[in-house]
């Protein structure tokens, strides 16, 4: 359901962007985006906008899915290195593992908050990374509240 309604969201539409898959339990998602005259730059290749777009605002939703409702979960920062033109389809896939996840929440067990470095390949079809995304998520476990949600 969740992929279906991304797949209608108007940013996402205007960019050509496309939710292809999301895990069930939310650990990978993977998204792409074809060429075509909404996307393209004055030189004909992908607009670095859309590029960056991919990769909002996936973290954020599976970090929110995967630690519940009592985590605060933002994006803090990101930035995009764009290494070869885009032409055609491009690609990413977002995966988090277990040692990521038992690391963030053992950052903020005590209510702090902890600014978490993801990085995203964008890749076209021949797998050449087109585009580099870093992403900074900021994770606060809410405070006033106990390990099985209730309130303290």
């Amino acid at each position: 359901m969740l992929r279906a309604l991304m797949n209608v969201w108007p940013p996402f539409v205007g960019a050509g962007i496309r939710v292809r898959h999301i895990a069930s339990d939310f650990r990978s998602i993977t998204v792409d985006m074809r060429l075509r005259w909404s996307n393209r730059n004055y030189v004909g290749t992908h607009f670095g906008g859309s590029l960056y777009a991919m990769t909002d605002p996936f973290l954020m939703v599976m970090l929110s899915h995967i630690l519940g409702a009592q985590y605060r979960v933002w994006d803090k920062s990101g930035s995009i290195d764009y290494l070869a033109p885009g032409r055609g389809r491009v690609w990413a896939r977002f995966d988090l593992n277990e040692i990521d996840l038992e690391q963030i929440r053992r950052m903020t067990e005590a209510g702090d908050k902890h600014l978490h470095l993801f990085n995203i390949d964008i890749k076209d079809d021949e797998g050449m990374v087109v585009a580099r995304v870093e992403k900074v998520m900021y994770i606060r476990r809410k405070r006033n509240v106990s390990t099985n949600g209730d309130a303290a």
